[in-house]
């Protein structure tokens, strides 16, 4: 476990939101697959997603988790991170287990769910095409990243899910990548927080076997041991 002070950050975000717009024009590639998208599901969310949070906001926020991207018909049908596709139900049955959430996921928004001292947002907060956003649309995107993990006085911890999220958190913390590496199972404490890194919940990973729910737990299991603490 590697410890440091993170440098180079962006400093005050005062003033910078840490929602998109529902018409943010700033990636024209995802600007257009939205359109195409609200074309053809007009009932849909079609919008960037925003972050989820427990009941008492921010100020209860001691764990983050960094997904990807909003799934074409999960988030993105939905509006709720990992809400509408496979994803969603390891990590909202593992929240659960630990006291991160209640037990009410039902892969739908008005399910009931809500989470204790938690929030979950993503990267990129537009669906991207075949589920793959381009380097300039991350970094675009990290503007909004890095205002919301501004907005938690209290945050003890973040758990990234996969590399392109643990990459991008590691930039708006101002964390040089090679300074702390991806891994399954990785820990940093960076300045007054400890960083987690998962592979991501997805179908694919779990199905290869590449992820078990066995791993998972045992991720989020460090995790709340650290929130305890």
């Amino acid at each position: 476990m590697a410890t440091f002070s993170p440098t180079g950050q962006s400093g005050d975000m005062t003033g910078v939101s840490a929602y998109p717009a529902r018409d943010c024009p700033l990636c024209p590639r995802l600007v257009a697959f939205r359109e195409e998208w609200r074309a053809k599901e007009p009932d849909w969310h079609n919008a960037p997603v925003p972050s989820f949070l427990p009941p008492d906001g921010a100020g209860a926020v001691e764990l983050l988790i960094v997904g990807l991207a909003p799934g074409v018909r999960g988030a993105n049908r939905t509006g709720r991170p990992f809400t509408g596709d496979y994803a969603g139900d390891l990590l909202y049955s593992t929240l659960a287990r630990y006291g991160l959430a209640n037990d009410k996921f039902d892969a739908r928004p008005d399910d009931g769910l809500v989470l204790n001292r938690t929030a979950i947002t993503n990267a990129v907060r537009c669906v991207p095409p075949e589920n793959k956003p381009v380097g300039a649309e991350i970094a675009t995107c990290r503007t909004f990243l890095e205002a919301t993990i501004a907005r938690f006085d209290n945050l003890s911890a973040i758990v990234t899910l996969g590399k392109i999220a643990h990459d991008s958190t590691l930039r708006a913390l101002g964390v040089k990548l090679k300074d702390a590496p991806f891994s399954h199972g990785g820990r940093f404490e960076i300045g007054s927080v400890t960083l987690f890194s998962t592979y991501h919940c997805s179908r694919y990973n779990t199905n290869t076997g590449r992820l078990t729910p066995e791993m998972f737990h045992a991720v989020f299991e460090a995790v709340s041991t650290h929130l305890v603490h």
